[in-house]
């Protein structure tokens, strides 16, 4: 059931035709996935506070109802280590056109996976995991299963993808945790279920997971017309 927050950001985003990434994550955070700790600044000054709030380094991404893929237009900044830094990207940002601010959020290290959905026009809703990050389109290792999903079908998925040893501990590193995976895909496929008709496609790329969590790190959704 959609709350009336959730109902709010979807009906504000409508005329743009998708949601800004600081509202597409205030929105998994209402039905319970896990983000990082980030906020969104319209002043370098702001910017600073918070990453000093936070702890360098930290991530920068320009905000933009003009910029829906953020890498293509370089909106992205990772690795940033100083005040200095973040004055120099948020000035740079601010030349993009439609510029609405600046996402500050934490560093989050750990495997990149791909969760998503779309709206299949004859089945219905699709959810999709995979390898996730830059290289999705390289490597285009996912699995598929249609919504509502059953806890079966987490593991399925899971063991589905070529690089499932990457998830389970390979050569030595820590296994992600595979019990907030399957918590997130849960509640994932929920929402979607509850968004139905309002959608038409749902990207978290990269959701980051560790041995402890598993973070929406980016998000777009893409609204129907």
């Amino acid at each position: 059931m959609l709350n009336k927050e959730i109902k709010e950001i979807i009906s504000a985003s409508k005329d743009r035709g998708w949601v800004l990434e600081p509202d597409a994550k205030r929105l998994f955070s209402i039905a319970g996935l896990d983000i990082p700790h980030f906020t969104r600044v319209n002043t370098a000054e702001d910017a600073i506070r918070f990453a000093k709030k936070i702890g360098y380094p930290v991530v920068c991404k320009v905000v933009s109802p003009l910029v829906i893929h953020k890498s293509e237009r370089d909106g992205v900044a990772v690795g940033i280590m100083s005040d200095e830094e973040v004055t120099e990207t948020f000035e740079r940002f601010s030349g993009t056109d439609g510029f609405a601010g600046m996402l500050v959020e934490e560093t989050l290290s750990g495997i990149e996976l791909i969760v998503g959905a779309k709206i299949d026009y004859q089945f219905g809703p699709i959810i999709i995991l995979g390898i996730g990050g830059v290289g999705v389109e390289i490597y285009r290792d996912i699995a598929m299963r249609m919504a509502p999903l059953a806890e079966t079908d987490v593991e399925l998925m899971v063991k589905c993808l070529r690089a499932h040893e990457l998830l389970e501990g390979y050569r030595g590193s820590k296994p992600v945790n595979l019990k907030e995976l399957g918590r997130l895909l849960a509640r994932f496929s929920g929402l979607v279920m509850d968004l139905g008709e309002m959608i038409e496609s749902i990207d978290l790329n990269p959701v980051i997971c560790s041995s402890t969590k598993c973070v929406v790190a980016d998000a777009r959704i893409i609204l129907k017309e």
